[in-house]
């Protein structure tokens, strides 16, 4: 889980601070030395650690703090709203020109996952409404083109290219091709080296000189740390950048690199890699960023998630169901489908507050048992899956079998079925009731 070390570590000083009725300045400058240190764990930049810690310093030994019923809460105030400042304050996705196509040119180092991101750029603007075009301007890389085509494909969206061409020839071409057929959106995939080289910044060069591109998106992999940083100054002093886009931030990633490519490049963090699929792309919000790093949680994400998961024809068929006491296993299928589209299980606890309290162990067990039921459903006949009333002791032997579960595991959920129909039948005679009892049905 992204950030983990650095929440723990703020976690435990904050833990520290809360101990204390009132605060001394000796108390909070011993919470910012631990928080400093934390910061540095996590491979934020030695100058932008030491400046963030300056300005909570001077806020937290304030009247706002010392005078306060509760100054543990006050700095962790104060904390939350300097690392969204550090961040970039709000979230910008791309400009979107108002007589297109818009076009962005997508540069970084080799291996940053340029091409990929290329295409989950495409597909977020795709179910937007937009209608993008992938041009393939890497002509170095061994096999860069049909890549771009793989995932163009998976993406839905087309790939424009001219196979060795010149690439600033090819994307003087496919601006015209947008133009012809509609294209909104020009997304240029270019070429990358393994080090900053001038070489690959003259070509970049070119290709601007060429072309109108509106915007310049550097693709750093998160895991990188201060090299990460480093770049992101290099592309931005040679060609000019005008955003970042963070890959692997789902990964163990330290965290160094998003709290310290703003402050050194002066470009902010435009969108976030969480995941290996297409779909995997999000828009950074420093502020639910940092609410994450606090342990807060980010509810908003969760929220936008679920939204975009779910199908609203399908939910509300869905509540019917329930309602009337229809709600069979093949609709807990499609609820476990839903969950899936969200990330699963680890990361919509990510997102809850309080996450850091929740052990590995505990989201590692969590994911597994969703994997168990999964199977277990599936090893179902469809008859069994729309009357699980008729599954008698040899059906359970088959499916437990055929799921590679114990036949303990399809009771358990056979009996957290019936305990889940007993309730949505409580809940029809007695709304207000159900409700002051609460409830809950869990995997």
């Amino acid at each position: 889980m992204a950030f983990e070390s650095l929440s723990e570590k703020l976690a435990a000083a904050f833990k520290r601070l809360r101990q204390k009725g009132k605060l001394t300045e000796p108390d909070i400058k011993a919470a910012m030395r631990e928080v400093r240190m934390a910061l540095l764990e996590a491979d934020v930049n030695y100058k932008v650690a030491k400046e963030f810690i300056a300005k909570v310093s001077e806020r937290a030994v304030g009247a706002e703090v010392m005078e306060s019923l509760t100054p543990a809460q006050q700095v962790i105030k104060i904390v939350n709203e300097e690392l969204t400042v550090l961040m970039g304050e709000e979230s910008r996705g791309i400009r979107i020109n108002s007589k297109p196509p818009t076009i962005v040119m997508m540069c970084g180092l080799q291996g940053s996952g340029k091409t990929t991101h290329s295409a989950k750029l495409a597909k977020y603007y795709a179910k937007q409404g937009h209608r993008p075009l992938l041009v393939a301007c890497d002509i170095y890389r061994p096999a860069a083109i049909d890549q771009l085509k793989v995932v163009g494909e998976k993406a839905g969206v087309p790939v424009f290219e001219l196979g060795r061409e010149k690439p600033e020839l090819i994307a003087k071409k496919a601006l015209s091709h947008a133009k012809d057929y509609g294209n909104d959106l020009v997304i240029l995939d270019t070429a990358g080296r393994l080090h900053v080289d001038d070489a690959l910044m003259e070509e970049l060069s070119r290709i601007k000189q060429t072309i109108p591109v509106d915007e310049t998106l550097l693709v750093v992999d998160s895991m990188a740390g201060q090299d990460a940083v480093n770049v992101a100054k290099s592309f931005d002093e040679k060609i000019g950048v005008d955003g970042v886009i963070l890959t692997k931030l789902d990964g163990d990633t330290r965290g160094g690199a998003a709290l310290s490519v703003r402050a050194v490049t002066g470009k902010p963090i435009k969108f976030a890699g969480v995941g290996e699929k297409l779909d995997d792309l999000e828009v950074f919000h420093p502020d639910r960023m940092a609410s994450r790093i606090l342990g807060m949680g980010d509810v908003m994400t969760l929220i936008e998630k679920a939204q975009a998961a779910q199908d609203s024809k399908q939910a509300e068929q869905t509540a019917k169901r329930m309602l009337a006491n229809k709600f069979d296993m093949n609709d807990m299928l499609d609820q476990l489908a839903q969950v899936k589209k969200m990330g699963g299980v680890s990361a919509m606890l990510s997102m809850l507050p309080g996450a850091a309290k929740v052990s590995e162990e505990d989201i590692s067990a969590s994911d597994k048992q969703f994997v168990r039921v999964e199977a277990i459903i599936r090893s179902m006949t469809p008859a069994e899956r729309a009357k699980p009333s008729i599954i008698d002791p040899k059906r359970k032997r088959r499916i437990a079998a055929g799921s590679g579960t114990r036949v303990e595991d399809v009771n358990r959920l056979l009996r957290q079925f019936e305990q889940m129909q007993k309730m949505m039948k409580q809940f029809k005679k007695n709304p207000r009731a159900f409700g002051r009892r609460g409830g809950r049905f869990g995997f």
